[in-house]
């Protein structure tokens, strides 16, 4: 069935398929001109039924424990690499036997389980994860590289023991960064871990570039990976997650109720605590369609989510007009982040999957209901 919005279940996500193709192409353009290879990060962008498209694109997939590593083998069936603060000992073979790459989180994790993982699977290749202990994060609750941080293991704790077993170096130290930033990570990386590069198949740069951002230095970007490329010789890996997912698609709402507390509050049926939980952690402003700042436009309304949380509330938006009950409020860029972190706090009915293809129809791909609710519980 051709769905039109008006007739998709709400509340609905809507990938279009020309947006996230606009980004693959940027992304291809930088694999063939700075010959580096590219992973989408399933923590950011999971909807696998667009797999398909990716997959020509894109060299495989970063997984961040068991569950991503087998939707990668399962779905996208390139090259997986799995990477966690810490694995369990009971997971360890499963991972290992579907990874192309696995890298540890700190000395003693890679000493507890390289030999186990490599007696599994002899093609592993293996890696640790380091702190450069420089970053420039927006936001101190995403910088991996921050005071006191758990990720990745610092210069001061690493151990040369490791050297003849790991392959290679992975760090991540951006969180919605350009190019400039990388400059500066890349700078401390090599002061601190430049002395085992040589001994290194691979390097791996992380995720957290904003890639597909209007007005981010591509040709920047290539050029440090070349020049890195040409001073090491090693093997380059890039993480994107959200850049990939980056305004590819919706969130579509509908306003159920208008009530009256010194503003006008509208109810939907989405919420930012369920659905859109990094309006509330990163905090930022999701960008509403046709809206306005409070008071831009005639009509100033508060968005507000449909559980019994205090603070599950959107923002103070203006429009044209006045919000009225049954109306579809459309929020923008939600295609990353937002799908994979979603829950059914309060019993809210996760919001159906559909995606807008090339030629203009819309394909509904998942509803949800009471038994996805129940069945998590127990």
């Amino acid at each position: 069935m051709n769905y039109t919005i008006e007739q998709l279940p709400s509340p609905c996500w809507l990938l279009e398929e020309d947006l996230l193709k606009n980004n693959l192409e940027i992304l291809k353009y930088i694999k063939e001109k700075a010959d580096v290879k590219i992973l989408l990060a399933l923590k950011g962008y999971a909807l696998w039924k667009s797999f398909p498209l990716l997959k020509p694109y894109l060299d495989g997939c970063c997984a961040s424990g068991l569950h991503e590593a087998k939707l990668a083998h399962e779905t996208f069936s390139k090259e997986v690499h799995t990477y966690a603060p810490s694995f369990k000992e009971d997971e360890i073979e499963e991972i290992a036997s579907i990874s192309h790459h696995l890298i540890f989180n700190s000395p003693s994790q890679f000493k507890r389980f390289a030999i186990q993982a490599k007696e599994i699977n002899p093609n592993l290749s293996l890696g640790l994860r380091v702190n450069p202990e420089y970053s420039k994060s927006p936001k101190e609750i995403y910088n991996p590289c921050g005071l006191y941080s758990r990720l990745g293991t610092t210069k001061k704790n690493f151990d040369e023991s490791m050297l003849e077993q790991c392959d290679g170096l992975h760090f991540h130290a951006l969180c919605e960064q350009g190019a400039d930033a990388l400059e500066n990570v890349l700078k401390h990386f090599e002061e601190k871990f430049g002395t085992y590069i040589s001994q290194m198949k691979w390097i791996n740069f992380g995720g957290g570039h904003h890639i597909t951002r209007k007005g981010y230095d591509v040709e920047k970007l290539i050029k440090l990976i070349k020049s890195f490329k040409t001073k090491h010789d090693v093997e380059i890996y890039l993480e994107p997650g959200e850049a990939i997912g980056w305004k590819t698609g919706t969130l579509i709402a509908t306003v159920l109720d208008i009530v009256h507390n010194g503003m006008e509050i509208a109810i939907l049926d989405t919420s930012a605590e369920a659905h859109m939980p990094d309006t509330i952690i990163m905090p930022y402003r999701a960008e509403v369609r046709n809206a306005g700042e409070a008071g831009e436009k005639a009509h100033t309304c508060r968005l507000a989510g449909n559980t019994c949380l205090a603070g599950d509330i959107m923002g103070d938006y203006s429009f044209d007009k006045p919000l009225k009950i049954g109306d579809k409020v459309i929020f923008e860029d939600q295609m990353h982040y937002s799908m994979v972190k979603a829950t059914t706090f309060n019993g809210i009915k996760l919001p159906s999957i559909a995606t807008k293809k090339e030629d203009g129809t819309i394909e509904l791909l998942r509803t949800f209901g009471y038994e996805d609710f129940k069945d998590r519980l127990s």
